[in-house]
């Protein structure tokens, strides 16, 4: 199966270069897009990554392209650089945002099929996720003429039945905070158990010891929210970006699979 983890060494440093982005908070200065940042090598690696919290680029280790990356550079341009071919460059750098979209899909529909509750649909899950697949294999004048508008509302129809399903095994009434505006909130301790946080707005919320078991946070946004000692145990559709943005500690209990970011307590 296709690798869906950004494999930055088979990388020519696409969202270091195809990405804009602001100076701010998350961003030491501004960057147009299609321009390399200042610190990108000549080996497409970054000059200062192991300290980029530090040096003002947070908002570097909060991006994940799913793998996105390698795949454009290895496989659609088949292994030479921008680089080296310069004339490729611009669509290259179109080229990537799409098939970065594609493979967050594809990642979603992956961890649809290892959930049990959802087996009655596994079927359809494997047949949207070989036809992503080979979508990601067109070629560039091909990938930039997809509608992928229309591809991601056709995952987002199986994903919410697969929500539906997995967050029926609480056996409780589900609480629906799908899109709420629940920046700042104070969340302490709050029982979240099977609630559908898709799309809310988490910014800076304190979820300290909440219960989000079985919650589903697909596109929630947890910038700068507070999961200290939380229990995210079965959680679904939590992507590693969105805990790289927020602040946990060690008693923070994540999902299988998930990695405890390194500037969490």
């Amino acid at each position: 199966m296709k690798t869906l983890r950004a494999d930055c060494e088979n990388c020519f440093g696409l969202c270091c270069v195809a990405l804009p982005f602001a100076a701010s908070a998350d961003f030491a200065v501004s960057k147009d897009a299609g321009k390399p940042c200042t610190n990108l090598r000549t080996d497409f690696g970054c000059g200062i990554h192991t300290r980029l919290r530090d040096s003002g680029y947070s908002g570097c280790t909060v991006y994940d392209c799913f793998g996105a990356g390698q795949q454009v550079s290895q496989v659609t341009y088949g292994g030479t650089s921008w680089r080296e071919a310069p004339d490729t460059a611009r669509q290259m750098f179109e080229v990537f945002p799409v098939v970065r979209q594609l493979h967050e899909l594809l990642w979603y529909v992956t961890q649809a099929l290892t959930l049990d509750p959802a087996r009655e649909l596994h079927g359809k899950l494997r047949r949207r996720r070989e036809h992503i697949e080979e979508l990601t294999r067109l070629a560039p004048g091909a990938l930039l003429k997809l509608d992928v508008g229309a591809e991601r509302e056709q995952v987002n129809v199986l994903l919410l039945r697969v929500s539906e399903l997995v967050r029926a095994g609480t056996g409780r009434k589900k609480k629906d905070r799908r899109g709420a505006d629940l920046m700042g909130a104070r969340l302490r301790n709050a029982d979240l158990r099977g609630a559908s946080l898709r799309g809310a707005y988490l910014i800076a919320a304190d979820l300290t010891g909440a219960d989000l078991r079985l919650a589903d946070l697909i596109g929630a946004d947890l910038r700068d929210a507070d999961l200290s000692g939380a229990d995210l145990t079965g959680c679904i559709f939590l992507t590693q970006p969105q805990l790289n943005a927020a602040r946990g500690d060690a008693a923070t209990r994540l999902p299988e699979g998930s990695t405890r970011p390194a500037h969490w307590s």
